[in-house]
């Protein structure tokens, strides 16, 4: 199957002043992926931003290219610049933790509160004494409270019958009112990654806001920016069609047949949310996985990092908010709050050239954005890496270097920074 790869020309994400040409070459961004296309990676889509001005935007590959049986379909689907892809994780930032930063901004809350304070059922003891009254909503943020990393609310075979939950409303008790801690939480306790917290966190939001979740930031954050492609169970909207996303798993979430629980999808999952909590046990609807975005949007949300949370007039928090978020953590550098850093260089993602102020965050479907104030840069490197056959226990997109996003980040360092003989010299203008 031959590839084939798109590119746009370059244009301004926002209005700054224009910056000294700067001199990048693409060449070997675009050789390293499209040989990666060619051996099997399915698809991706990369943005380079650097000093406000967009300096790459490039889709390579296909948004769909499998059927439900493994098998190369007659007509690949053309993965493309406006193409849709569900940010899994990235969720976590750009819908979750841009809210809080904005609802702290507006003096509502502050990551120091007892989450008892805006939940006021939410409270009670185990039998070691650790007690939800204690749980602070940073506890949260940094993946120190104690919560497992992940409950399978939809499957009656994996959980007690008071913790099956095929809806958000009751989804949502349980998480508040029962479920358990497996560890102490404290300043001295080591981070475990945990989707329950930021389920939690979508909660709080609602609880402070009085809006759910996807309407609080769709309001307050994506209709201000003007941003169109960014939400939650985007095929809801009359607008979007199922070919307008890029797919991941090829039998809905049953890993080639390996797995099994009622009302499972079979499918090749396109424009639904992957993750299983979201899907089946949130309605699509939570803090932790969900959002759709593409990367025009993406630039736009990681710019506003860049410049402090202020984009164009629309000021969403102050730079000491932000500052706050992007404290790395004592006992594990690698976490701000919510936010993962490249302080102490530990996390193979970020690259090898990324500056200590670097930070971002990953999805599992494929995504990844870094953000670097050292150098005003932004990478948002969007994948469908999970649409591949899964075999012997894993997907075959993983082998990829591009779906493990440290190769392409070194690349973009190196295509800007470290390569004299740089061919390509962009002066970006305008398109605002």
């Amino acid at each position: 199957m031959s590839f084939i790869y798109c590119r746009i020309s370059n244009g301004s994400i926002n209005s700054l002043p224009d910056p000294e040409p700067i001199t990048i070459n693409e060449q070997v961004i675009d050789e390293f992926i499209e040989k990666e296309i060619q051996e099997g990676f399915p698809g991706a889509a990369l943005m380079i931003i650097r000093n406000g001005k967009i300096l790459k935007q490039t889709a390579y590959g296909y948004k769909l290219k499998y059927d439900e049986n493994g098998s190369i379909i007659e007509h690949p689907q053309l993965l493309t610049l406006d193409t849709m892809f569900d940010l899994a994780s990235l969720t976590k930032m750009y819908a979750t933790n841009y809210a809080l930063m904005q609802l702290i901004k507006q003096g509502k809350l502050s990551v120091d509160d007892p989450i008892k304070k805006h939940i006021p059922h939410y409270n009670g003891c185990n039998p070691e004494n650790e007690c939800r009254e204690t749980r602070l909503i940073k506890d949260l943020l940094r993946h120190t409270a104690g919560y497992a990393p992940s409950v399978s609310f939809y499957d009656p075979g994996k959980v007690s019958p008071d913790f099956y939950s095929l809806n958000k409303h009751k989804t949502k008790h349980i998480i508040e009112t029962k479920l358990e801690y497996e560890r102490p939480r404290g300043d001295d306790q080591l981070p475990v990654y945990s989707d329950i917290d930021y389920m939690l966190l979508g909660l709080l939001v609602e609880h402070v806001s009085g809006l759910p979740i996807e309407q609080y930031v769709r309001v307050n954050i994506y209709q201000p920016l003007n941003i169109t492609h960014t939400m939650f169970n985007p095929l809801n909207n009359a607008h979007n069609q199922t070919s307008d996303f890029a797919a991941t798993e090829l039998n809905g979430n049953t890993r080639n047949g390996t797995i099994n629980f009622p009302n499972i999808r079979t499918h090749v999952i396109q424009g639904q949310v992957h993750d299983e909590k979201s899907f089946y046990s949130m309605n699509g609807l939570s803090g932790h996985a969900g959002l759709f975005s593409n990367l025009h949007d993406m630039g736009i949300l990681c710019q506003i990092m860049l410049n402090n949370g202020v984009y164009e007039n629309i000021h969403f928090w102050d730079k000491n908010v932000e500052d706050l978020f992007l404290i790395p953590y004592t006992i594990d550098p690698s976490y701000g709050l919510g936010w993962r850093l490249n302080y102490n260089k530990s996390l193979s993602w970020f690259g090898l050239h990324a500056s200590k102020k670097a930070y971002g965050h990953t999805g599992w479907t494929g995504t990844c954005t870094v953000i670097d104030p050292t150098y005003s840069l932004a990478i948002i490197l969007l994948t469908n890496k999970r649409h591949t056959p899964f075999v012997n226990g894993a997907f075959e997109g993983e082998k990829y270097e591009t779906g493990k996003y440290g190769k392409i980040m070194t690349l973009v360092y190196e295509s800007m920074f470290l390569n004299s003989d740089s061919s390509e010299k962009l002066c970006a203008t305008d398109i605002n």
